[in-house]
């Protein structure tokens, strides 16, 4: 029929019409034929992706079969051919996609995954968006055909369903301008926005529930509570009462948490009275070592106390919060309660469960600042940031130290050749590395003590004084009253909060170690921000964190520091990129300085100067790895550094250097060739 009738080159509106007696003469001659090839014309016609084949060949379904046989048919043709389209398209285009666009085809993936269902349910009910379109942009998604299949299905037939009904009357039709109208397009819009509204009233069901336990008070105490006062609650609650919203901060121990008591402030303070005494070979008096960080300490101290954030708003409260309902905290014996509140309790170093433990003297990185005498001989259990920070500042104290790491090299989150600078520098101090070293046992015997552990199918055995445990941090989230609520945990064990720093409770959030991903005082700091401006304006106009630009710092000697992805990072997420390296042996002020040791590492967009990531091994890479991260949080490139005036001679050159070798690599070398033969003719 379809080659009798030459549908394929006269599938238009004007076409049909003058030939619906002949096909309703057909139907009714040859109902099951005509009703087989129809269908499957209609599938080969959504297939191909004929733009307006398939509204036509729906129409003409109602007008020659009536609504029953029409809206049968076109239902299951219409979501086959759509499925034959998707998996074309992923067939054809998919890993092309995947391949130019990784950073856009990752994020369709997670929004797919999340929401897939609901945005394609959309894309069916309103007919503004192309069916076409929509099928070959799925395709290039990771959505199960199945999936697709059947929301197709579902989605299309309020759409179908009208459409058939109008071929009842296609002889009346003067022109396609009839068949669409602006009421119709607006009917089908607001059907279209069902799914939606159907999540939004879904979620708010969800919340209803959640809170069905808990009375929710008509008038309250605050507008914030805080919980915790490290790096994460005191620029939460800070912010806060900049807003003048009243809040109340609750510490059950001192104001500025463990980063000015037992992290940053004291391990940089033992870092730099160790890197004094290596350099001028000074007597080590380890008492006042100890000493002189409780006296850096209390000159930081005034800058949390209660005294000062009492005088900027803040309602300072001492206690241990309980919290008994979303709006309501104990703190001791008195109740308050607050619209919002903000959980920034921190974390707390993990103890790993190996036996025998309870029978050695051991310190983890909150104990460790009581010590009175230095150790003789101290064994390290895990060579992260904290592991080789203390590592290298206890060895230049003069102890003798043993760094057991269970993975190959140190700082096992750098890339390989970043840590292994600073390996190196630690095998040439003296410093003792057990990689690929697993502790099996701690043995005490005749007040010595030893750990028994097993390194590339070998025993080990490690005598040492003190043992300081680096082997990870776990979040405090037990204890206070969250797991009797319902908070939901990550399966880490942090708070599952969503970008807006939001827990699944709306009016609860968190920020910091306790919800992570990342274990950085200055990212508590940001993701305070959010906290506290997206529970007070959140219902108005809320903000999503973006961790691009994140950044961190080891302060060995020499230092790490990296900003955005690293290679391994890249290389996890399959993302093309390049390499660019300038040693700081080729720069003139690390030459005077004699600190010679690491180089700068750029990583750009393969055939781009977008800088994706870039890591730094060498002196006051802390420091220099600023730079990139303005770059990467304003999305500007290896040109642009290059372009900006760097004073001389600074460390600070090495970045654009740097920039100038990404430059260098990708000179247009036919321009230049073209411009040698012509200055030679110059001559």
């Amino acid at each position: 029929m379809a080659v009798r009738l030459d549908l394929f080159s006269r599938l238009d509106f004007y076409y049909l019409k003058s030939h619906l007696n002949e096909l309703q003469s057909l139907y009714e001659e040859f109902p099951v034929k005509f009703f087989s090839l129809y269908f499957g014309l209609y599938v080969l016609v959504t297939a191909l992706s004929l733009p307006g084949g398939a509204s036509l060949l729906t129409l003409l379904g109602g007008a020659v079969m009536g609504f029953a046989p029409a809206f049968l048919a076109v239902a299951f043709a219409s979501s086959t051919g759509a499925t034959l389209a998707f998996w074309a398209s992923r067939f054809l285009f998919k890993d092309l996609f995947e391949k130019k666009f990784k950073a856009q085809a990752k994020t369709a993936k997670q929004e797919v995954e999340k929401n897939g269902i609901y945005y394609l349910l959309t894309l069916r009910l309103v007919p503004i968006f192309p069916f076409f379109i929509v099928n070959i942009l799925m395709g290039l998604t990771s959505m199960k055909a199945l999936v697709f299949f059947f929301v197709s299905l579902i989605g299309m037939l309020p759409g179908i369903a009208i459409f058939v009904l109008t071929g009842r009357s296609f002889s009346e039709i003067e022109s396609p301008r009839d068949i669409v109208s602006l009421k119709l397009i607006i009917l089908l819009s607001l059907v279209g926005l069902l799914p939606l509204l159907m999540k939004f009233f879904l979620e708010k069901n969800r919340i209803r529930k959640l809170y069905r336990p808990f009375k929710k008070p008509k008038r309250f105490d605050y507008n914030t509570i805080v919980i915790g006062a490290g790096a994460g609650g005191l620029v939460s609650a800070l912010i806060t009462a900049s807003l003048k919203a009243k809040v109340a901060l609750v510490e059950k121990n001192k104001m500025g948490g463990d980063c000015l008591y037992t992290g940053c402030v004291p391990s940089k303070a033992l870092i730099n009275a160790s890197k004094y005494i290596h350099l001028t070979g000074s007597a080590v008096d380890f008492s006042k070592v100890m000493n002189d960080i409780k006296v850096t300490q209390s000159h930081i101290e005034p800058h949390d106390s209660r005294e000062r954030y009492t005088s900027l708003g803040v309602d300072c409260l001492k206690g241990v919060a309980k919290i008994l309902s979303p709006f309501e905290v104990q703190i001791d014996e008195k109740i308050i309660t607050a619209r919002h509140l903000i959980i920034a309790t921190g974390a707390q170093p993990r103890l790993p469960s190996i036996p025998g433990l309870d029978k050695v003297p051991y310190v983890t990185s909150e104990t460790l600042w009581s010590l009175s005498d230095l150790p003789k001989k101290l064994l390290i259990l895990g060579a992260g940031p904290i592991g080789c920070e203390m590592a290298q500042a206890f060895h230049r104290l003069g102890s003798t130290v043993f760094l057991v790491e269970g993975g190959k090299g140190i700082l096992p989150k750098e890339d390989d050749d970043v840590s292994g600078v600073v390996e190196k520098k630690f095998r040439s101090e003296g410093i003792h590395l057990f990689l690929y070293t697993e502790a099996k046992e701690f043995v005490a015997h005749e007040q010595k003590y030893f750990l028994k552990a097993e390194s590339l199918g070998k025993d080990v055995l490690i005598d040492f004084d003190l043992v300081l445990l680096a082997t990870g941090r776990s979040a405090n989230v037990y204890g206070f009253g969250l797991e009797d609520i319902g908070i939901e945990f990550n399966a880490n064990g942090t708070l599952k909060t969503n970008n807006r720093m939001q827990t699944n409770f709306p009016n609860i959030f968190a920020c910091g170690d306790v919800t992570g991903p990342y274990q950085l005082t200055h990212m508590a700091g940001y993701q305070a921000w959010f906290a506290a401006v997206n529970s007070l304006f959140g219902s108005i106009k809320s903000f999503s964190t973006d961790y691009k630009s994140v950044s961190w710092s080891t302060f060995t000697d020499p230092e790490v520091a990296t900003a955005g992805l690293n290679e391994t990072q890249l290389a996890k997420e399959a993302i093309d990129y390049e390499v660019t390296v300038f040693p700081f042996s080729e720069l003139d002020r690390a030459i005077v300085d004699k600190k010679t040791e690491g180089f700068v590492k750029v990583l750009t967009k393969k055939g781009s100067d977008k800088i994706l990531g870039a890591s730094i091994v060498g002196p006051e890479a802390s420091l220099l790895i600023l730079e990139f991260v303005t770059a990467l949080k304003y999305n500007k490139g290896m040109k642009d550094i290059l372009s900006t005036i760097h004073p001389y001679p600074t460390l600070g050159e090495a970045n654009k250097y740097a920039a100038g070798v990404w430059q260098k690599n990708h000179a247009p070398l036919f321009v230049l060739d073209v411009l040698e033969k012509f200055f030679r003719w110059r001559r």
